[in-house]
């Protein structure tokens, strides 16, 4: 665990955190004047390790060598000139900072970052952290990596989860949840819609599923893989066999079938690492998933109710009322896949170029 504390000062700027993944929602913008929840998980934090923030370069001024270097292989509309390294935690982790009332950016309703840092060290004045409160955006609180240091915390937390503690664990993320327009009291005028968190990870899996297809027709499972990839899948690749076949694999699934192409993989939360089978060279492509989406689509159906009395044990579920499904389509996140496409070297091959030049056609038909 560590600290983290003030570059000029030493004061502490936080409370003790552990190092998670970096979400693939992180910089996510979803819909527009909507309510997003904190980004991270009290006690840990999660480092960006690309530049991120103002100072911000257009494509049409970056040599493409340049981009590569940075692990860009396509056009995008801008690389930042930041600092790498951006440390993003809870607001609620904070300690010892103030914000820097004329900062506020280009902000809807609240805060964006888009000005610089925004909250001070209160001891010395440096400016020292963004926090992010816009409306559609994921609040957080980003620590400027030239402007704080890591300090270790004496009687270090244990090593991350393994894979079987994980699975008992049973973290998933539900595919819908109640989003609340800005301004609305929690719950007063909320609207259950698919989760911006499944969208996000939808885009970042799409971007490997395309790169696996080298393509080819993609089939994946039915149900709700199927919900989620299929119609964008058909809409960009080619009709016809022969056809490539992603499977779920992972943690607590038996042995995938030998005629799967590509294996539809968890990413472990705490380290990043992708869930690999023990024969991994039979399989040509991994294509990861947040672990807690990928526990809903490999384990769609939660642990029924048990009977109990007295004090309600931790692993047993209430007898609430379940959770509304909605109607309306799965719309993949296209800033998510974007970002990710152009940053996988397949990317180079023309008919992915084209995919990621001319998104108007698939946005129009409802795919993102």
């Amino acid at each position: 665990m560590f600290v983290f504390v003030c570059a000029g000062c030493d004061a502490e700027l936080t409370a003790p955190l552990s190092q998670v993944t970096l979400p693939v929602h992180a910089h996510q913008q979803y819909g527009n004047g909507l309510q997003l929840p904190v980004l991270m998980e009290p006690g840990t934090f999660a480092v960006e390790p690309e530049p991120w923030g103002p100072p911000w370069r257009r494509w049409e001024g970056i040599d493409p060598d340049e981009a590569a270097a940075r692990g860009v292989y396509a056009p995008v509309y801008a690389l930042s000139d930041g600092a790498p390294g951006a440390i993003v935690i809870a607001p609620g982790d904070t300690r010892g900072a103030v914000l820097i009332p004329e900062k506020r950016g280009g902000a809807c309703c609240g805060l964006d970052g888009s000005d610089g840092p925004n909250m001070a060290c209160e001891a010395c004045g440096l400016p020292v952290a963004s926090r992010i409160d816009d409306c559609s955006l994921w609040q957080a609180v980003w620590l400027a990596p030239d402007a704080v240091r890591r300090r270790p915390v004496e009687g270090a937390d244990a090593g991350p989860l393994s894979w079987a503690e994980l699975m008992a664990e049973g973290k998933g993320v539900p595919p819908f949840e109640p989003i609340t327009p800005w301004g609305s009291l929690s719950g007063a005028s909320h609207r259950w819609s698919w989760s911006p968190r499944w969208v996000a990870a939808a885009g970042w899996a799409l971007a490997h599923l395309l790169a696996a297809s080298e393509g080819r027709t993609v089939a994946v499972p039915d149900g709700l893989a199927a919900e989620v990839f299929q119609r964008a899948l058909d809409a960009l690749l080619p009709a016809g066999p022969p056809a490539r076949h992603a499977v779920l694999a992972g943690p607590g699934l038996s042995a995938p079938d030998v005629d799967a192409d590509i294996l539809l993989v968890p990413s472990h939360p705490q380290t990043g690492e992708v869930w690999t089978p023990a024969d991994s060279a039979a399989w040509a492509y991994l294509v990861p998933l947040p672990f807690g989406v990928w526990l809903r689509l490999a384990f769609p159906e939660p642990q029924l109710p048990v009977p109990a009395s007295n004090v309600m044990p931790d692993d047993v579920l209430r007898d609430d009322p379940p959770t509304p499904s909605v109607h309306d389509s799965f719309r993949i996140d296209h800033g998510v896949f974007k970002h990710t496409l152009a940053r996988l070297p397949a990317i180079r091959s023309p008919w992915m170029r084209e995919i990621l030049e001319c998104p108007t056609q698939h946005m129009h038909a409802g795919n993102f």
